[in-house]
């Protein structure tokens, strides 16, 4: 790792902070007022149905609008705060921490009290872990198994699906539905707060990653931590994400710490969330075998660091009988595709382009998708073959950005995944931070559009609530372009030189 440099006295906040933090607290309570209307809710919560003011905002017109207002526009406030903070946090010194950190408290606060917003996730959890509890093979047994899997909320395109998740997550859901009974409204409160569990990992490890890299660890956890791609994801959408990445950064820490035997057990549990964290294990077993290490070494390490991590998931494997039953559900994620992903697009041309040719255009799509896979898994191994030792982290960086990249479908919690091993890192302030800004502007419009719950016998069609809610969005980042005489220059241009956040 690089050594950190010493930092220097550090510049006062320019302006109030503390505006910026107001409004992305109205932001937030906009998204958790507007989730009792276009918010997952279950069938099964009976209770909640019965509130008069979510009878308005579900089952009436006027009501399913206003909600989806309240959504879009509260989401695309929280992206203009988000942007405003960072403009009057400038010199990032140690009084900006605390600042900060009473962001992501004011701006995730509401959050936890919405109705999931933005995914069904954490529905399936709720049917996953009832398919642990009757006993069934979630590996191979999908959530359909069981009866009431449509009452809970679950989706259904998931249903018949081998659950992609990993044994220490599989318990974790059956944990839940046992102390709730598989109640939804009370297992979406523990598995929130499982999810704020990582996210409070992340909180705390971003800054020491950073240090570790000489980079601001204030301007780190501001690009991670206090990001909306990062609130709503993990707290709003209660992804299991969190805590596999929270896990994860720990881990890398321990490692860049030379405590490799912590560093594999909290990588190996993360693994155990969600396997997509086995791309970390080759970059530690790097860290464990040092700097100009001889390939022998290496490959010693590599062993161990495996051979280590295997054996655990090994031994879960047969406490909960399921063994390695995760790996061959691997590929569930990797079955659906979607239109801005690169190799999604060009699969869907491709499919197009065969259907008129008279021949199966969605089997020459899944060559394409492969083929995708493939050349992520060269970056890959290039990332863990070539390279700095240096900058290892980086390298990491760009191997799972590739695996994000090269896939046939790009959530916006992927992304997420990212931000954080770039940010610690060092995200220049120029062209790699507008990427940033425009990726977080279009997720975010994008969440606001896709996954709403409208209630399907009234005169606002799903269809037409997504558009409105687009419309909104899309003339909110427009603004924030173009015309907002506040945040337009983040996304333009400069001839001047940047300043360098990097430094300390």
């Amino acid at each position: 790792m690089t050594a950190p440099a010493p930092a220097p006295v550090a510049a006062p906040h320019r302006g109030q902070p503390r505006i910026a933090i107001i409004q992305g607290f109205v932001g937030s309570m906009m998204l958790l007022a507007g989730s009792f209307g276009v918010g997952w809710l279950s069938l099964a919560s009976r209770e909640l149905r019965q509130v008069p003011a979510i009878i308005w905002m579900r089952f009436e017109p006027a009501g399913a609008v206003f909600s989806v207002l309240l959504l879009a526009i509260g989401g695309m406030l929280l992206v203009r705060s988000w942007l405003r903070l960072g403009q009057r946090l400038e010199g990032w010194g140690p009084e900006s921490r605390r600042t900060i950190l009473a962001a992501v408290v004011a701006w995730g606060a509401p959050m936890c009290f919405a109705l999931p917003l933005f995914s069904r996730d954490v529905f399936a959890y709720i049917a996953q872990g009832q398919v642990m509890v009757a006993g069934l093979n979630p590996y191979k047994d999908g959530y359909s198994q069981i009866s009431n899997y449509l009452q809970i909320g679950a989706d259904d395109l998931w249903a018949q699906s081998p659950t992609p998740y990993g044994p220490i997550f599989l318990w974790l859901e059956e944990l839940v539905v046992r102390a709730t009974g598989g109640q939804p409204d009370f297992s979406i409160f523990l598995f929130r707060m499982l999810a704020l569990a990582g996210a409070a990992l992340c909180v705390y490890y971003v800054p020491k990653l950073a240090d570790l890299h000489g980079i601001n660890p204030n301007r780190a956890l501001w690009l991670t931590a206090a990001n909306p791609l990062f609130l709503t994801n993990f707290i709003a959408s209660i992804h299991n994400d969190a805590l596999m990445l929270g896990l994860a950064l720990a881990g890398l820490y321990y490692a860049a710490r030379r405590r490799f035997l912590l560093a594999i057990l909290l990588v190996t549990l993360s693994i155990g969330i969600k396997p997509i964290t086995l791309i970390f294990l080759p970059f530690i077993g790097l860290m464990w075998a040092g700097r100009g290490a001889s390939w022998a070494r290496t490959f010693l390490c590599w062993a161990m660091t495996a051979g280590l991590s295997l054996g655990i998931l090994g031994v879960l494997g047969i406490i909960n009988g399921l063994g390695f039953g995760w790996v061959g559900a691997l590929s569930t994620p990797g079955s659906v595709w979607i239109w801005y992903a690169p190799i999604g697009f060009l699969g869907m041309v491709v499919a197009l382009t065969g259907d008129a040719l008279g021949a199966d255009g969605w089997a020459w799509a899944d060559v394409v998708h492969t083929m995708g896979t493939l050349v992520a898994l060269g970056f890959v191994a290039w990332f863990i073959f070539r390279g700095d030792h240096a900058h290892l982290v980086r390298r990491l960086a760009l191997a799972l950005a590739a695996v994000v990249l090269l896939a046939p479908m790009i959530q916006s919690w992927y992304v997420v995944w990212l931000i954080p091993l770039f940010a610690v890192t060092g995200i220049r302030d120029d062209w790699q931070v507008k990427i940033l800004y425009f990726a977080v502007s279009f997720f975010m419009i994008y969440a606001i559009s896709d996954q709403l719950d409208i209630f399907p016998y009234i005169e606002v069609s799903l269809h037409t609530a997504r558009q409105l809610a687009a419309v909104v969005g899309v003339a909110f980042a427009t603004y924030l372009v173009l015309v907002d005489p506040r945040t337009k220059s983040l996304f333009q241009r400069t001839s001047e030189p940047a300043s360098d956040p990097l430094s300390r």
